[in-house]
């Protein structure tokens, strides 16, 4: 499958590709602080990846059908998933359920700008790799993040970023519930106090969070350019501290604007600072971008 596009999208098109990418991953932040009011966080965000990548890979498989007899199904091989399920524990257990996690103790605009930090580790850890020296500010956390957007990379997995996503997705919804598992979620759940805004967060976490987002991101990578793409990083932020102000009623304090402004800073000037010749094709779609939030 190809996402490339041989004419020039237009303005407007590219205009709400980055609107959806900007204000839905921006908003997930406080759709998450929602979602953990009632529900248990680690299983509730299992079942959201796990349904997303479950939805994703039967559109896949139905579309795969229909165009039966053009071109074989590409089939993942084990190797395959199991590049999908370190990839899936890196971003979405180490990553996105730590996020989750956070949130219970931290309002999700500050969960917003440290998450905005991962372009940062990026860079280091790449350069540590490479033995290129960092150009960038080293902030914050989300260094499992990081580990795992460069082991997807370099790891082998399906020739369809779609499948690939959609694989990284289900594994990654499978270890998050077992995680929860574990941490005795099941035992303290109680169905009877699950809130309908919860629900709600969870149902709008799947479907915009984890598949029109990711669809409109991948739009993105394969027509304009990565610098361009690679703005959600710094408005991410400013949506989240903004939703979460308006709607949650979260401080924004002094020391919380001008952390935003730092962190927001330095990424801007690591992207926009990164030679011409260092861009590749841009991250593996929700390896990245698999929102943080």
């Amino acid at each position: 499958m190809t996402l490339a596009n041989s004419s020039r999208p237009s303005t407007a098109a590219v205009a709400i590709a980055l609107l959806i990418v900007y204000v839905v991953w921006g908003s997930t932040y406080l759709a998450i602080a929602v979602m953990i009011e009632t529900l248990p966080p680690l299983l509730s965000a299992g079942v959201r990846y796990a349904v997303a990548g479950l939805l994703m890979l039967g559109a896949l498989a139905a579309q795969a059908r229909f165009r039966r007899g053009r071109e074989p199904a590409e089939r993942p091989t084990a190797i395959h998933w199991r590049s999908a399920f370190i990839i899936g524990s890196l971003l979405l257990l180490g990553g996105n359920g730590a996020v989750v996690l956070a949130e219970l103790l931290i309002p999700s605009g500050i969960a917003a700008v440290l998450v905005a930090t991962m372009p940062i580790w990026l860079a280091v850890f790449d350069a540590l790799l490479s033995r290129r020296r960092p150009s960038g500010l080293v902030i914050g956390a989300t260094i499992s993040w990081a580990a795992g957007s460069l082991y997807a990379r370099r790891a082998p997995l399906p020739s369809s970023q779609l499948l690939g996503t959609g694989m990284e997705m289900l594994a990654g919804g499978i270890v998050l519930f077992a995680a929860g598992s574990l941490l005795g979620e099941i035992g303290r759940t109680n169905v009877e106090s699950f809130s309908i805004r919860s629900l709600v967060a969870v149902a709008y976490l799947t479907v915009f969070g984890s598949i029109i987002a990711f669809t409109a991101y991948t739009w993105l990578l394969a027509n304009v350019p990565v610098s361009t793409v690679g703005t959600y990083a710094y408005v991410n932020p400013i949506v989240a501290v903004a939703l979460g102000a308006v709607i949650l009623s979260e401080p924004i304090t002094p020391r919380t604007l001008i952390a935003t402004a730092i962190i927001i800073g330095a990424v801007v000037a690591m992207v926009s600072g990164r030679p011409r010749e260092a861009e590749e094709a841009g991250p593996v779609p929700e390896a990245a971008g698999l929102e943080r939030g």
